[in-house]
């Protein structure tokens, strides 16, 4: 079990007494992406991402609860005051959504338990808010969103950058 991050410093550039952090989250038991994006003056600054890697040789509760803990270590590092996530999807494999839909009752959990109000949006949204095309492929996605937030390169992994792109549809959308 890992969590891994990239990015700035915590608590750098707010405006004093107002936070507009945004933490985007892909939940997953296996790799549940986070992204924190700041929005100030009609503008976006990426803060940091990375992901939250859990081995399947674990009972799953023991991956849940490391999920849990790491979660609140971000909330406590970077202090965003809203959160994005994106609903769950599947198609063809109901088997596979049950543990990405446990990690998210636990992420979600968190949030709640941080006091941290939470914004759920489809996959199409957030492509939509990300690319402005509903049907942008990942690599179209991950690529607007090095030139939103001004990276050198593309986010990695690709959990972490699709939680980016939660949180900039967030910030598109006026959730704050």
């Amino acid at each position: 079990m890992k969590r891994s991050e990239t990015g700035g410093k915590p608590g750098s550039g707010s405006l004093p007494g107002v936070n507009n952090r945004i933490i985007g989250i892909d939940p997953g038991l296996a790799a549940s992406g986070w992204g924190i994006v700041e929005y100030k003056d009609s503008r976006l600054r990426h803060i940091a991402h990375g992901c939250i890697e859990t081995g399947p040789e674990l009972p799953r509760g023991e991956r849940l609860f490391f999920i849990c803990l790491a979660l609140r270590e971000v909330l406590k590092t970077y202090t965003p005051a809203f959160a994005a996530m994106e609903t769950l999807y599947f198609a063809r494999n109901v088997s596979s959504a049950l543990p990405v839909a446990e990690a998210r009752g636990v992420l979600s959990m968190v949030l709640a338990e941080q006091g941290i109000a939470l914004k759920e949006f489809t996959p199409n949204a957030i492509k939509k808010a990300v690319v402005g095309e509903s049907r942008a492929d990942k690599s179209q996605v991950q690529d607007m969103l090095r030139l939103i937030l001004g990276l050198k390169e593309i986010p990695k992994p690709d959990h972490a950058a699709d939680a980016l792109g939660a949180a900039v549809c967030a910030a598109h959308t006026g959730f704050l």
